[in-house]
């Protein structure tokens, strides 16, 4: 191969090289301009999961009821965890939306009773909530019933005072806790579940698991 040869491809190697990169810068910014800068929500008091030190702070604004944010926690949550959850990296809180009215609502004093009793079986009773939705076809179906949340625990939480869950969903005993719930969600002006925030930004998509991950590299830098 002739010296001429040679400039004429190390040329064309150097121009590709050059072009991948400002595709990919552009991708990369239109990706940061899709997602929306916000005030980082208090978890004070907030079921969490993961360091309380993590560099990265992940919450959910979810509802019992809502056939997305049992997809996001079958589909997302799980990788999330795998990966920056279980070493550290992040941390993830959540909170109750009530959009879906009286089940809503129902559903969120369960969660807050059983977080309240012991806050480690909270997330195994929150995987048991969204697993007992029905499908997404018959979603709106009322099935948040005391019994059936009763029976939830009974199979999540085995160790829960069932009597005391009992007596806060029927009477409304984490109310207070439920109602903070509430003014993060208008604070915060969420429209949509589930919604996510990552260190201060709203992800556009929250199952746009590769913007999510972006979000967290750029907070562990």
């Amino acid at each position: 191969m002739n010296n001429k040869k040679l400039m004429i491809i190390t040329i064309i190697v150097v121009v590709v090289a050059v072009a991948a990169i400002v595709i990919l810068t552009k991708k990369i910014n239109q990706s940061d301009q899709e997602n929306v800068q916000v005030e980082q929500p208090n978890i004070e008091n907030q079921p969490t999961l993961g360091m309380e030190d993590a560099p990265v702070s992940i919450v959910e604004f979810g509802d019992y009821k809502c056939p997305g944010c049992k997809a996001w926690t079958e589909r997302v949550f799980p990788q999330l965890e795998k990966d920056y959850i279980k070493n550290g990296d992040v941390k993830l809180s959540y909170v109750n939306v009530l959009f879906h009215g009286d089940e809503s609502f129902r559903a969120a004093l369960a969660s807050e009773s059983v977080f309240k009793q012991d806050p480690e079986a909270f997330w195994d009773f929150h995987e048991g909530l969204y697993q007992a939705q029905p499908a997404t076809q018959q979603h709106d179906e009322k099935w948040v019933t005391t019994e059936k949340l009763l029976e939830i625990a009974k199979e999540t939480v085995p160790n829960i005072d069932l009597d005391q869950l009992e007596k806060d969903i029927e009477e409304q005993g984490t109310k207070a806790e439920v109602s903070i719930d509430e003014q993060l969600v208008q604070k915060h002006n969420i429209e949509s579940t589930p919604s996510v925030i990552v260190n201060g930004v709203l992800v556009k998509d929250p199952f746009d698991y590769e913007a999510i991950s972006n979000l967290i590299e750029k907070g562990l830098k």
